[in-house]
């Protein structure tokens, strides 16, 4: 398996707190380092500064939430980063979701699905190189009704570019098999992946006669060693609060992926009355109904031992690239988790 990790450039106690994170992550030999965007810093602009800093590490958008650029300034976006350097760079889209699209940015979040497809059939015919003509449900280019004609980019890709799609629902996934070179995912536990995710990736796959080889599937999770099971008991109860955020705050009222994802997988019933009670305001009922099975199905969190073989499992579940969020409450102690995690990937890439 590669090794990953996911940094916001404002997600530090400094910004050059994060650089020095990517900088010293690419010395411990990682493979990736993919850059979010949610409602802090946006991605481009730290990976252009990222890219100047790192010789070797590939690079991405993790994720370029798509309705906030229009397709095209997203394929000028992922050209300019790929040529400045040296085509280190991934192109990572995500349909984001309600609250950030409209309560931020004020764009309609109807129709992702359709949102998501024509945004990359565009990139995609940007990065051939001739004249753009599309017509869509979501985007006609040229805007009819004017003198505008197809009209094709002055600068060209130096580089292959592969896209990569954040999806968790099974529209969604089916539509990364389709189209994406590789899968952002989260919420995962290798034990349901079968059917929660990949039954649905492979559906879309076979849409092009493609395989699961043809897939980049990059999973992601927090990585954290405690020295004992004492630790790691106090560990666990620390996250569950996180665990209900996601479950209950995350989204909208209405709409809420990773609450869906956890409840595919077999949680259902405790998922709907987490969301629940963090909806009525209740944020420690919430966190009191997160099971500690709950945070260790889906984390990396556990003794080293514990570690080693949950990788394992997710070798064998079919990750690829596995996505380290290293815990720490300092540089140096993300950096030692990190470098930890780092070896152990490579242990289990050697277990039978």
């Amino acid at each position: 398996m590669r090794t990953a990790t996911t940094v916001e450039a404002s997600g530090g106690e400094h910004w050059s707190q994060q650089t020095d994170f990517v900088v010293e992550a690419e010395k411990l030999g990682l493979d990736v380092c993919w850059v979010a965007e949610a409602w802090g810093s946006d991605a481009p602009s730290a990976l252009g500064y990222y890219a100047a800093r790192t010789d070797r590490m590939l690079l991405g958008s993790g994720v370029i939430q798509v309705g906030t650029r229009t397709p095209v300034a997203v394929a000028q976006t992922a050209i300019t980063l790929s040529n400045l350097s040296g085509g280190r760079f991934l192109l990572g889209l995500g349909a984001s979701g309600p609250q950030v699209m409209e309560g931020l940015h004020g764009v309609p979040f109807a129709r992702p699905l359709a949102r998501v497809r024509e945004t990359v059939e565009i990139v995609h015919r940007v990065l051939e190189g001739g004249r753009l003509a599309y017509s869509g449900t979501e985007f006609t280019i040229p805007l009819p009704g004017g003198d505008a004609v197809p009209m094709r980019l002055s600068t060209r890709a130096e580089h292959d570019i592969s896209v990569y799609l954040a999806a968790l629902s099974p529209a969604m996934l089916r539509l990364t098999g389709e189209l994406a070179d590789g899968w952002l995912g989260t919420s995962f536990v290798p034990e349901g992946a079968a059917d929660a995710y990949f039954a649905h990736l492979d559906e879309g796959l076979a849409r092009r006669g493609r395989v699961r080889a043809d897939l980049d599937v990059c999973q992601g999770a927090e990585v954290a060693f405690a020295p004992d099971e004492e630790a790691l008991g106090a560990m666990v109860a620390g996250r569950k609060k996180e665990l209900a955020f996601s479950l209950g705050g995350m989204g909208s009222a209405s709409v809420n992926f990773y609450n869906d994802a956890y409840s595919r997988q077999g949680w259902a019933e405790a998922a709907a009355e987490v969301r629940e009670r963090w909806q009525a305001g209740d944020r420690d009922g919430a966190a009191a109904l997160v099971t500690d099975e709950m945070v260790l199905g889906t984390t990396l969190i556990g003794t080293e031992p514990m570690v080693r073989e949950r990788l394992r499992v997710w070798r064998d579940a079919g990750v690829d690239t596995v996505r380290l969020y290293p815990a720490g409450e300092t540089l140096d102690a993300r950096l030692a988790t990190l470098a930890r995690a780092i070896e152990l990937v490579r242990e289990a890439d050697g277990m039978s």
